[in-house]
């Protein structure tokens, strides 16, 4: 087993004031299928297939497709504790069956599930995260404030901080050449961001790097995007809904594409979900939070085995 009797016990605590927190505040759980017709499309996703069904289908790699037909159906505010599934993620932040919160709000955008999520982590690590080891640094005893607002931080504002690239020039390496956008990212970005002592919340996306998110009004070439960081760990992956079924459409389009020109699987497109936008979908606002990592952190690490019973080490 990997976590000890503290880590379970973490854990369970965790659980139980998720589901406090959105009781409390008017939302609804629900529980949707974790074998699907469409993983989704994501380039940087990998789904895992189950060969022995009658139609073709895959483990659930997020459930927010079902999810947000539920909005389209009617429901308001809904959030789901469930497992998700990902090839090839495997590290001390990453495993390939993991614990995911999803949630919606209906009628409302990123600035209200923004404000649900600074609430929620200031509440299950009470303010400050303190790391025993704290990663990307060589330092102990870390402190990391977590106590709401935190502080915003713009992609291209980032870029610019941490990795002197100009936000046009950021801008047309998410478009042109993604993969020097995720080396500047990760080698030069996130490690900025984690040696700051306080929460992130980085917004803004370049556009051509949130296909289900809405474009923001004011700059379209910026998507209505967000993820918060906590000592350099990203914890989660919110939007501004995209609501436009013809928009949607050709996004997930050009996604099979581009799956298809990297010699991906390619997987199909989710009818179902896009009817329901057809039918109407409510202006809306979303995020998936790693519960795994939000435990670890409640614990003093960024090691998401140290919060759970079995790892596939343990198998």
């Amino acid at each position: 087993m990997s976590a000890d009797a503290r880590g379970l016990a973490q854990r369970a605590h965790v659980l139980g004031s998720l589901r406090d927190f959105f009781g409390s505040r008017g939302f609804r759980e629900v529980e949707t299928p974790l074998l699907v017709p469409s993983p989704g499309l994501d380039v940087h996703l990998e789904a895992f297939a189950v060969p022995a069904t009658r139609s073709p289908r895959w483990l659930s790699t997020s459930p927010e497709f079902q999810m947000k037909r539920l909005l389209a159906a009617g429901q308001r505010r809904i959030f789901q504790i469930t497992r998700a599934f990902r090839q090839d993620e495997l590290g001390e932040r990453h495993h390939p069956e993991f614990t995911m919160l999803e949630w919606y709000r209906a009628d409302d955008g990123m600035d209200a599930v923004v404000r649900d999520t600074e609430q929620l982590i200031a509440r299950i690590t009470g303010g400050e995260v303190h790391l025993a080891d704290a990663p990307g640094t060589r330092e102990r005893g870390r402190r990391i404030d977590t106590r709401p607002p935190f502080a915003r931080l713009g992609v291209c504002e980032a870029f610019t901080r941490f990795a002197g690239v100009s936000a046009d020039e950021t801008l047309r390496l998410a478009a042109e050449d993604e993969d020097r956008f995720f080396r500047l990212l990760v080698d030069e970005v996130e490690p900025g961001i984690a040696a700051l002592d306080h929460a992130v919340v980085l917004t803004d996306y370049p556009a051509v790097q949130a296909s289900l998110a809405r474009k923001k009004p004011d700059d379209p070439r910026l998507a209505e995007r967000f993820e918060v960081y906590v000592a350099g760990v990203e914890l989660c992956n919110g939007f501004g809904e995209l609501t436009d079924p013809v928009e949607q459409r050709a996004r997930f389009v050009a996604d099979q594409a581009e799956r298809t020109r990297r010699g991906l699987p390619v997987y199909p497109i989710d009818e179902r979900f896009l009817e329901a936008l057809e039918r109407g979908m409510p202006p809306s606002g979303g995020n998936a939070l790693g519960v795994d990592r939000l435990v670890a952190l409640s614990l003093g690490t960024a090691e998401i085995a140290r919060g759970m019973a079995f790892t596939d080490a343990d198998l």
